[in-house]
This record gives C-alpha cells, sequence and structure tokens, in this order.
C-alpha cells in the first residue's frame, strides 16, 4: 500500500513538473511565433497587393446568422471560410481593393490558408499561400503550378482542367493532386463571391 501511495506521489510530481515545464516553454515561444505569423501575414498582403501603401484591417462577421451566409454555404463554399478582410489604400487613403484571408477545410492533408488581393475591378492580383500540408511532391506543388496561375486574372470563378487551360478562368490542375487542385480553386472562387457579394465588388470579365 505504501509503494502504490509512493508511486502515484512520484508520479503526480513528475506530471506537475512536465505541465510546468511545457507551460514555461509556451510562455517564451508564445511571442515569438506571433511576431514570426505577423510577419509572414504582412509579407503575404504586400505580395498579393504590391500597388497599396498601406491596409487597414475591416470588422467582419461572417458565419451562421450573418446575412447572405447561407446563401454562400449553399453556393457550395461550405468547406471555405473567410477569416480576414483588409482594405488596400494607397498613398492618399482610397481604397483600391482588398486583401482576403482564406481557409479550405478540404485539403488532402488538411487545411489551406491563404490571402488573395483584389483590385476594386475585381482583378485578382494573385494569392500568397500562409500554411499548406499537402502531399509532398503533388499537393504541395500548389505554390509552383497553382498560384502563378491565378494573378492577373479578372473572372467572376474558375475552372479546373487536366487537358490544357484554354481561358483565363481555367486553371491546369496538378497532376496526380486533384484533391488539393479543387481545394484551392474553391477557396480562391469563395474570396471572390464574398468580393462580389458582401463587398459590393464588380468583375469586367476579359476571357
Amino acid at each position: 500500500m505504501k509503494n502504490m501511495i509512493k508511486d502515484a506521489a512520484i508520479l503526480l510530481v513528475i506530471t506537475l513538473c512536465a505541465g510546468l515545464i511545457l507551460g514555461f516553454v509556451y510562455q517564451i515561444t508564445k511571442e515569438p511565433i506571433a511576431r514570426a505569423e505577423e510577419e509572414a501575414a504582412k509579407k503575404a498582403y504586400a505580395e498579393v497587393f504590391s500597388q497599396a501603401a498601406d491596409f487597414n484591417m475591416l470588422e467582419i462577421s461572417f458565419a451562421e446568422g450573418d446575412a447572405g451566409y447561407e446563401e454562400w454555404k449553399s453556393s457550395g463554399y461550405e468547406g471555405v471560410d473567410i477569416i480576414n478582410v483588409l482594405a488596400a489604400l494607397d498613398g492618399s487613403g482610397n481604397r483600391i481593393g482588398y486583401v482576403l484571408t482564406v481557409t479550405s477545410h478540404e485539403g488532402y492533408g488538411g487545411d489551406i490558408t491563404f490571402t488573395m488581393g483584389i483590385s476594386n475591378d475585381g482583378t485578382l492580383n494573385g494569392i500568397s499561400i500562409l500554411s499548406i500540408s499537402e502531399t509532398a511532391g503533388l499537393g504541395m506543388k500548389a505554390e509552383s503550378v497553382l498560384k502563378p496561375q491565378f494573378a492577373g486574372k479578372n473572372v467572376s470563378n474558375f475552372t479546373y482542367t487536366k487537358t490544357g487551360a484554354t481561358s483565363d478562368s481555367q486553371i491546369d490542375a496538378i497532376s496526380g493532386a486533384t484533391i488539393t487542385t479543387n481545394a484551392v480553386t474553391t477557396a480562391v472562387n469563395g474570396g471572390l463571391y464574398y468580393f462580389q457579394t458582401q463587398l459590393g465588388g464588380s468583375i469586367n470579365e476579359a476571357e
């Protein structure tokens, strides 16, 4: 009985010490990680909207019960979330477009999060991937294969093809990674849809 109490006490002490160490490490690394994430986000904003002199975070609410949310979900974007929206401003403080941070929950290896810059006329300046955990050599090619294809396009909706894109609205799929291609394309379309329906955006398609 004494041995059982002793063993339990030792286990309790080890557990408490481990918890204290983990808590200490978390406190030490929390701020550097937050700063690194903030810097990565700022670089992504500048990448997708290089013309902007500044960015202004907008207060948005887009969840169940909000105007347009149910229509958004029924339009095929149930696996997409709008994380935040910033107004892109020129040197005089005029809004020249928006930067959206979007997450797809439909990636092969988990969530895919990226920023996308959209000018006032609906032109998608491009996307910048913030986090992705797809299969090496396949879905991870989203950075090199998919990302360049979205830049400078003014369309309301993208589709992907395995036989070669023939218009601005078509994206060449990543060979062997259809799930990743679909996740990114659907999330980009979700961002464009949000721009058009919630931010008063317009699209001047020129295919």
